[in-house]
């Protein structure tokens, strides 16, 4: 499998570069579904989230990643392949709501999802409003969240850069936030986002990052138009 062989074979040479420091391995389950839901602030936690794992996390992605051509766009397929990333069409609509389908299945099938619920990259290194899919998938797998830090790959990947520099960066596994399983239509809008909040300030109380009340996508937007 690509997973194991980026872990096996690339995650060494990564590991020297990124000097990443693992805490918490101990609150991720040993078997079980699980949700770990991490900050976001650099493309490369992607890689780092799974080289700090002992069980293999399953990712979404942007169907763009897989849709490229040439050798540019056979390489980011089979980058983004390899780290456990499966595509999802942002368009909205069924194509959206199957890509949120497939992590269900994840979940359910007993293995690991991973997603950062402030739904882009940070543009500023704050922490940002979390979206309540995380709640959602929760509450209908009755999954546990995990709340993660990670910390330092921004000052290794700042914004527009491709090749990260090196460095030292860290990943916290915080303590599980356990969810009773519960059907859609008993849970309300209310306990999602209480939920969503509580797992938003312990990924922040891990990561030190100051938190904005606010989507990260309308900070960007709001920049792309000034």
């Amino acid at each position: 499998m690509l997973y194991w062989f980026f872990v096996k074979t690339l995650g060494p040479v990564a590991r020297r570069r990124f000097h990443p420091v693992v805490e918490g391995v101990e609150n991720i389950p040993k078997q079980g579904g699980a949700i770990i839901a991490s900050n976001h602030l650099a493309v490369i936690d992607d890689a780092l989230l799974p080289l700090s794992s002992p069980r293999m996390i399953h990712f979404m992605g942007k169907a763009e990643y897989f849709n490229g051509k040439g050798i540019k766009g056979r390489f980011k397929k089979w980058w983004f392949t390899s780290v456990g990333v499966f595509p999802v069409d942002r368009s909205g609509g069924s194509k959206a709501l199957g890509a949120l389908e497939t992590a269900r299945h994840v979940l359910e099938a007993g293995n690991i999802f991973g997603i950062h619920p402030e739904g882009t990259r940070s543009p500023d290194g704050r922490l940002f409003r979390g979206h309540t899919g995380v709640a959602r998938l929760a509450y209908e797998t009755g999954a546990p969240i995990i709340p993660t830090a990670i910390i330092g790959s921004r000052e290794l990947q700042r914004p527009g850069t491709v090749i990260p520099g090196k460095g030292n960066t860290t990943v916290v596994f915080g303590k599980a936030i356990q969810v009773p399983k519960t059907s859609s239509e008993n849970v309300t809008r209310e306990q999602l986002r209480q939920l969503t909040d509580r797992m938003m300030q312990d990924i922040r109380a891990l990561s030190g990052q100051e938190y904005v009340d606010m989507y990260a996508q309308v900070l960007k937007n709001s920049q792309k138009k000034g």
